[in-house]
C-alpha cells in the first residue's frame, strides 16, 4: 500500500491524522485532495490558517506549526498501525492529536482498546498528546447534526482556541 510521507513541522502545537488505505485514499498525490473534502477549507475557516490551501500546497502547514499524517489501515483481516503511529507521536509530541474522523478515530480507539470517542476533546491521550476528534471532511459526510451541532466548523474552532490559535 502507499501511503503519503508525513509533513509535519519541528515541534508541531497541531497533528491531523486521517486513514490511509480507505478507498477514497489509494490514488491520491497529497493529503484531503479528493472532490468535495472540506479539510483545507475548514483549517483556514477556523483560524488555524491565514488563507485556504490547496491540497499541493500542503507542505506549507510546516510554517503554520501543524502537521499531517495517516493511520494506516488493512481491512482483510481488519487491523491498522496502530504502534507505528504512537511511535511518531511520540517523536513529534505535538500538543493535540487530531483526527480528521470519527472512523478513524474509532479504528485507533479499538486499536488502543480504550473507549471510542465522540467528537471534540477525547479523554484519552497518544503519548503525551491529547487527542481530539473532528467531524469527517470528506463530501459524503452532510449530515443535520454533528454531535449536538449543527456544522462541522464550531468543532475546528473549539480544536484552534484550545491550541491557542
Amino acid at each position: 500500500m502507499e501511503v503519503l510521507p508525513d509533513i509535519v513541522a519541528p515541534d508541531p502545537v497541531i497533528v491531523f491524522c486521517g486513514l490511509a488505505g480507505a478507498e477514497s485514499t489509494t490514488l491520491r498525490d497529497h493529503y484531503y485532495a479528493s472532490p468535495g473534502n472540506s479539510f483545507w477549507q475548514s483549517l483556514h475557516l477556523s483560524g488555524l490558517s491565514p488563507r485556504q490551501l490547496r491540497p499541493e500546497e500542503e507542505g506549507e502547514v510546516v510554517g503554520l506549526g501543524l502537521g499531517l499524517t495517516d493511520l494506516v489501515g488493512h481491512w482483510d483481516p481488519r487491523w491498522v498501525e496502530i504502534d507505528e503511529l504512537v511511535a511518531k507521536v511520540e517523536k513529534w509530541r505535538p500538543e493535540w492529536l487530531a483526527f480528521t474522523s470519527k472512523g478513524v478515530a474509532h479504528e485507533a480507539a479499538r486499536a488502543l482498546g480504550v473507549r471510542r470517542p465522540g467528537l471534540g476533546p477525547a479523554d484519552w491521550y497518544l503519548g503525551e498528546s491529547q487527542v481530539f476528534v473532528l467531524p469527517g471532511t470528506s463530501g459524503a459526510n452532510q449530515r443535520k447534526d454533528y454531535d449536538g451541532r449543527p456544522n462541522r466548523l464550531s468543532w475546528w474552532r473549539d480544536l484552534a482556541a484550545l491550541a491557542g490559535r
